[in-house]
């Protein structure tokens, strides 16, 4: 279950650095707030960030009292900014594929991972390994896109307008038909899979996970204040988050 490692293609590195750099982004302004009300009590409870890109969330963890973090990534280039600007006696980086964390050797009480899953091809086979490697009582929180927008084959699904020029409604297409889609995104040729909301929650509570909180986040009123436009979000989500846990 390899994955693409498109976070190490230089142009899509800087172009996905200067998104993050930017205050209006939508991680901060929608699906990190977002995250941050779903978590749990993290003290002295050992942690896996699966995608762990700068380790920001990582260094979040260990501020909220954790015993150990362990961020993966499968690019370099990532890692070696975490490794800077988010290090820290609890923190560890492995270079890896989120598919291969059973080679870590050893299981977590938190799985946490921000908008990586849907790089995942196989994730009925990937919801299993995150199974077992989560002790008892263990919980997995995780966000990816929503599939309405992982929905369309060539990537364009668009919002219509009226004729005032106010946004009204949004286009998507090839809903159930999950798989893979090949999309423009700084770069030709970034690979995600699409999966119908069904599909995920299916493959989670097959591999034994029971859903506890499912969120379709709407943007607050102070993101609406920074970025005005952002209210084009309450006509379709663009965010899928859930979390589960191991019983």
């Amino acid at each position: 279950m390899s994955n693409q490692n498109i976070y190490d293609n230089e142009t899509f590195f800087e172009g996905y650095k200067t998104l993050r750099a930017a205050e209006t982004n939508y991680n901060d302004l929608l699906e990190q707030p977002a995250m941050a009300k779903m978590l749990p009590d993290l003290t002295e409870k050992s942690v896996l960030d699966l995608g762990c890109g700068y380790g920001h969330n990582c260094i979040d963890f260990v501020h909220r009292g954790v015993k150990r973090v362990v961020g993966v990534d499968i690019s370099e280039k990532m890692l070696e900014v975490a490794k800077t600007e988010s290090a820290h006696e609890k923190t560890e980086y492995v270079n890896m594929s989120m598919t291969d964390i059973a080679k870590l050797g050893e299981t977590f009480d938190f799985i946490y991972s921000s908008l990586a899953f849907h790089y995942i091809k196989d994730f009925d086979a990937f919801a299993k390994e995150m199974y077992s490697v989560l002790n008892v009582g263990g919980q997995l929180l995780f966000s990816q896109e929503h599939p309405i927008i992982t929905a369309t084959i060539d990537g364009n699904g668009h919002f219509n307008k009226n004729l005032k020029g106010k946004r009204v409604s949004y286009t998507f297409s090839n809903y159930n038909e999950p798989g893979e889609r090949k999309v423009h995104w700084y770069v030709d040729g970034v690979i995600k899979y699409h999966r119908t909301f069904s599909n995920v929650i299916n493959a989670l509570a097959k591999a034994g996970f029971v859903i506890e909180e499912v969120c379709e986040p709407t943007p607050e009123d102070w993101a609406v204040e920074k970025l005005p436009t952002i209210v084009k979000e309450y006509i379709k989500p663009n965010f899928l988050i859930v979390k589960a846990r191991k019983v």
